[in-house]
């Protein structure tokens, strides 16, 4: 959505705007009064969603519905046994900035049941299958449409890759649309690993 810095600097010109309605308030006419209040709601609202409090709530209002023993009657209502709480950005945000560990926080928030296990290696292996069953290049095919040699550095790859581009991308003269594509599902098979 937004930041809630903006929020939070929005709320202060709306707390502003209905301190200078009551100062006209107490000076000129009573009813500056009703504006200013408009104005201090507002910015108190504003504050209110900033802060977080207002997720929060919505939040335990939430989790309190979903909790065992709590049936509601109607289609679809009722606890679900796979309901996962709602994620807490700040904390991602935080764990990023504090060193890039927002995987481990998300684990935690999880309860450590999804990314258990998950080792660059079997990273790999799903990123590989998955290119297997999107039908891209093996990996000996990817190092061939290239014309490398297997093993190949990533600074050889994007070389390799820079150079086949110029030759057969669609806009050049000898271009040709299908090994353009060629060309590309290489470079990401060999970059995805």
């Amino acid at each position: 959505m937004y930041g809630p810095r903006l929020v939070s600097a929005l709320a202060a010109v709306f707390a502003a705007t209905a301190v200078l309605f009551a100062i006209f308030g107490f000076a000129y006419n009573l009813g500056f009064f009703a504006v200013a209040a408009l104005f201090g709601a507002v910015a108190y609202f504003m504050w209110y969603h900033a802060s977080g409090r207002f997720a929060q709530r919505l939040y335990r209002s939430v989790e309190r519905r979903a909790e065992p023993g709590t049936e509601r009657g109607g289609f679809g209502a009722g606890p679900r046994e796979d309901w996962e709480p709602p994620r807490d950005e700040g904390a991602r945000r935080r764990a990023r900035a504090a060193g890039g560990q927002g995987r481990r926080v998300r684990q935690e928030q999880r309860g450590g049941r999804r990314g258990r296990g998950r080792g660059p290696g079997q990273q790999r292996r799903q990123r590989a299958a998955a290119a297997a069953q999107r039908g891209g290049p093996t990996a000996a095919e990817a190092y061939d449409t290239l014309d490398l040699e297997p093993g190949a550095d990533d600074d050889a790859v994007k070389a390799a890759y820079r150079e086949k581009v110029k030759e057969v991308h669609p806009d050049a003269a000898s271009g040709d649309e299908e090994r353009f594509k060629k060309v590309n599902a290489a470079y990401e098979r060999l970059t995805d690993d």
